[in-house]
């Protein structure tokens, strides 16, 4: 199952409080791209921020494995998870009449 793990800013954080484990965060992301738990990140255009792709079994695996990042781990950072997946209905979409 994939998921897109989205992060969320926690009120009252600032970049400066960020800023220091940043280093931690990032080899973690590493660590997590390197055991094929995250497939892609992506750096958001709209604001700072990331988006990880994750190849998890379920949900559950997912937010454990975010819960081992630094950020998130000293409260600096969350995530919202939305699953994902092909698009169900593409043979209607080829389908000839």
């Amino acid at each position: 199952m994939q998921y897109f793990a989205i992060d969320k800013s926690i009120e009252g954080v600032t970049e400066d409080q960020l800023r220091p484990h940043l280093p931690a965060e990032l080899a973690a992301t590493l660590q997590l791209y390197l055991s094929d738990k995250v497939r892609n990140f992506y750096f958001r255009k709209d604001r700072p921020g990331v988006i990880l792709l994750m190849e998890v079994e379920h949900k559950k695996e997912a937010e454990n494995l975010l819960n081992t990042l630094p950020l998130v781990q000293l409260g600096l950072l969350a995530f919202d998870l939305v699953p994902v997946g092909p698009l169900e209905p593409l043979e209607l979409l080829l389908a000839k009449n």
